[in-house]
């Protein structure tokens, strides 16, 4: 139960249906044979950064002397934004201007994917149970499937869903992060009180 959890946890902070229309305005200037291939090389990139933190995350943050409930109040407060975002669809774009031309990491691999949130959660989950890591891996390959899944059919959905459910869905994903986000920081602020 904690792989599929930890896996639906991951599947909502990556936001793939939120992403679907920051995807497709970014591709808009790449050959339309193409852009599948780009999307492809972003999404792996994005996988090999959170692997990368999955594993060496906990070294990262002892080197910066960063103890676990602050990390898990900054994570509660990160995915909190985000969720609020999603949730009342702040206009604006989130991570500033995009690159003229093929995007290459940036915006979509990071921080569309693998944004701070979704490196936080991953920091998060391996720091709480360190020899769990297969399944905190087992988990991020799962959301990362079914993300990439969902950003790599991004056009037929936008065809087919229609602009309207596809802010409904992100909604509703921004409310169950809500959620989350808030349990994160109580149970961040319990662990700096020592209870």
């Amino acid at each position: 139960m904690k792989i599929v959890s930890a896996a639906f946890l991951l599947f909502l902070v990556m936001d793939p249906v939120g992403n679907v229309p920051v995807f497709l305005t970014t591709l808009k200037q790449v050959e339309p044979r193409r852009r599948r291939k780009v999307v492809l090389r972003e999404l792996l990139i994005a996988l090999l950064v959170l692997v990368f933190f999955l594993f060496f995350g906990r070294s990262v943050l002892a080197a910066l002397q960063v103890s676990q409930p602050a990390l898990t109040i900054a994570g509660g407060i990160v995915l909190f934004l985000i969720a609020v975002r999603m949730i009342f669809s702040i206009g604006g774009e989130m991570f500033g201007g995009n690159p003229q031309g093929e995007p290459f990491i940036v915006p979509l691999a990071i921080p569309l994917v693998a944004g701070p949130s979704a490196i936080t959660t991953v920091l998060l989950l391996n720091s709480r149970d360190p020899g769990l890591w297969a399944d905190w891996l087992l988990a991020l390959v799962l959301a990362w499937v079914a993300s990439a899944l969902i950003l790599l059919a991004a056009s037929s959905l936008a065809h087919y869903l229609g602009e309207r459910v596809l802010m409904a869905l992100e909604r509703l994903m921004g409310m169950l992060l809500t959620i989350i986000a808030v349990e994160m920081f109580l149970s961040g602020v319990k662990r700096f009180w020592g209870g």
